[in-house]
């Protein structure tokens, strides 16, 4: 059981034990995106709900004071600083991890950046050799090692009069460069299941705010009128998939839905296997209407494949089938969408399907939505639309 924000307790899985939370999140962007505020102003957040909060310092900062600059660098000079980042990053995270996982409390740790923002100040096949030969590869450092991604926009977009390079003796760029690794460290993340974009569009207290809620709202922790309203998620009917040159830079991915049996019939129990290459993550999701307001909770839980399987063969729900899906995800336009186009052996009601998914605060024609599909219509809220629904056999 975790207890909630509210004072809910929510199972993290079926059982009577009890057992501390860890929640592992990374705050990325371009420079001047307020990250070193961010994660100070949100450790306090979770330590006034009584969490442990551990903070990752960002290891490109420290190494990047100690003299080294990029522009005096070559090619492979490049290459051997990133790897040993790599190395630095990972390692510093590893502590804090391995103290997580023992805390008593639920604890939080908030990573400035994270695994894959190396690359984006490297070519791609730099990249590719630097991953061949630590034997890393991006699914275990992109999507199994972090449970949420929040993109912070530089100033540079948005709110070009508070770009600064005076408040962090490491940052040199530029606007135009901190345009473009903006841009980059954006798309070093496309393919993390859960990736929030928090951009200018508001004063920066309110950004600050919306990170925060960003994470809460991925968590399940009802946090009242402490926070800008929750985004909601909203969901579109693609009419045809077009043709695969028109869509931005994507990550597709292999998902694999099953529901578990539960003695609740308020509860859903749902897992997840989602990967690319043959390599994969596993989540457990636990979804519950609460007594508070009729607040609906998701808790998500990252398994290990040996957990998944044992849930997987002693609890499914005979009465449903696997959904397979292909998932595609996106940016379009500082908004991160993703497709789900439904695959064989599936329902007939889920041939040919196409839905379209995104979190936001925007309603009706206030989100702009991708030119390049064809939207049917929009099915929020449609139960017909729910994978509880479409994952029936009957």
């Amino acid at each position: 059981m975790i207890p909630a924000a509210n004072g809910v307790d929510v199972d993290c899985l079926e059982g009577d034990e009890k057992e501390s939370r860890v929640y592992k999140v990374v705050l990325t962007g371009g420079p001047c995106a307020g990250k070193t505020t961010v994660q100070a102003m949100m450790s306090t957040f979770f330590e006034n709900l009584g969490w442990k909060v551990y903070r990752v310092p960002e290891a490109a900062t420290v190494l990047l004071s100690g003299g080294v600059k990029f522009t005096d660098l070559d090619d492979q000079e490049v290459y051997t600083f990133q790897e040993n980042l790599i190395r630095t990053l990972l390692q510093l995270e590893q502590t804090f991890f391995d103290l997580a996982t023992t805390s008593k409390r639920d604890t939080i740790v908030i990573s400035d950046r994270g695994a894959m923002d190396p690359s984006s100040y490297m070519s791609a096949a730099q990249w590719e050799e630097l991953l061949k030969n630590n034997k890393w590869n991006n699914v275990s450092l992109r999507d199994a090692r972090y449970d949420q991604v929040i993109h912070l926009v530089s100033a540079a977009l948005g709110a070009e009069e508070f770009y600064t390079t005076a408040n962090n003796i490491a940052r040199k760029e530029p606007i135009e460069l901190a345009i473009e690794l903006d841009i980059k460290a954006q798309q070093a993340w496309v393919g993390h299941p859960y990736v929030d974009v928090i951009d200018n569009s508001t004063d920066f207290n309110n950004k600050v705010r919306r990170a925060i809620d960003a994470v809460c709202n991925k968590m399940g922790l009802y946090t009242g009128d402490r926070l800008s309203p929750e985004s909601i998620k909203r969901k579109f009917l693609i009419s045809c998939l077009p043709d695969i040159k028109l869509f931005p830079t994507f990550q597709d991915f292999d998902v694999v839905h099953d529901y578990l049996a539960t003695s609740n019939p308020k509860k859903q129990a749902r897992l997840r296997r989602r990967g690319q290459n043959g390599r994969y993550t596993y989540m457990h999701t636990l979804r519950e209407e609460t007594k508070v307001n009729g607040q609906v909770v998701e808790v998500r839980t990252n398994l290990l494949e040996k957990d998944y399987e044992m849930l997987y063969s002693t609890q499914l729900d005979h009465n449903r089938q696997s959904v397979y899906k292909t998932r595609r995800c996106f940016l379009w336009k500082n908004h991160y969408f993703q497709l789900d186009i439904y695959n064989e052996p599936c329902h007939p009601r889920c041939k040919g399907l196409l839905i379209l998914e995104t979190y936001t605060t925007k309603f009706g024609d206030d989100l702009e939505r991708p030119d390049f599909l064809d939207i049917a219509k929009e099915v929020t809220g449609d139960p017909l639309y729910s994978m509880f629904h479409l994952s029936l056999k009957e």
